[in-house]
């Protein structure tokens, strides 16, 4: 029979903080969502390692876009793997990492509760590129808000869900494309 251990009488916390925001432009024709600007701020406790830090940040983060925004799982009815290949299963590339990446790390120091006064930067901050997709939502009910005084679109038209991923197809839909050719036509004719 093992022995068990006896319990803390304050439980070791071991939390990871960090914010980003994100500032995205969404070409309205295509669907195609540009990362700006992303900035982060992550508690990292006391780094042993900044550098390391921060590319363990910024990889994440990048990995965390393509969760949110590119790499979409498609299978046929029996289960077959539609997109398994470059062609068809998207990944982030140099063209989908934010044009303006700043990432401050925040040295919180050591936690006595703590074993080591680092805490980890590989995965969590996977979690932060969730501002994109917020930035790309936002983008595209301004985008359907502005479109709907042009075409006089209902209120209920402004409601909309936006799944993740958030790929181009989708977020081009969304943004009302039919609107949108509507508009350019209209536009082009008045010129």
């Amino acid at each position: 029979m093992s022995k068990r251990r006896p319990m803390l009488k304050t439980p070791t916390q071991y939390l990871n903080y960090g914010v980003a925001v994100s500032e995205v432009e969404v070409d309205l024709v295509t669907g195609q969502t540009t990362v700006l600007q992303t900035d982060i701020l992550y508690d990292s406790g006391k780094s042993l390692n900044p550098a390391v830090d921060l590319g363990q940040i910024e990889g994440a983060f990048v990995q965390g876009l393509g969760f949110f925004m590119l790499e979409e799982y498609i299978t046929d009815s029996e289960g077959l793997l539609l997109t398994d290949s470059t062609w068809t299963y998207k990944i982030p590339t140099v063209d989908t990492i934010p044009r303006q990446f700043n990432v401050e790390i925040l040295n919180s120091g050591r936690h006595e509760k703590r074993v080591l006064p680092c805490k980890a930067s590989g995965e969590p901050p996977l979690l932060l590129a969730a501002s994109v997709h917020c930035a790309t939502r936002e983008a595209v009910k301004e985008a359907r808000k502005q479109l709907r005084m042009w075409k006089g679109v209902n209120d209920s038209e402004l409601m909309f869900q936006l799944p993740v991923p958030a790929t181009m197809p989708v977020v081009k839909e969304l943004c009302g494309l039919d609107i949108v050719e509507s508009y350019l036509e209209w536009k082009s004719s008045v010129n």
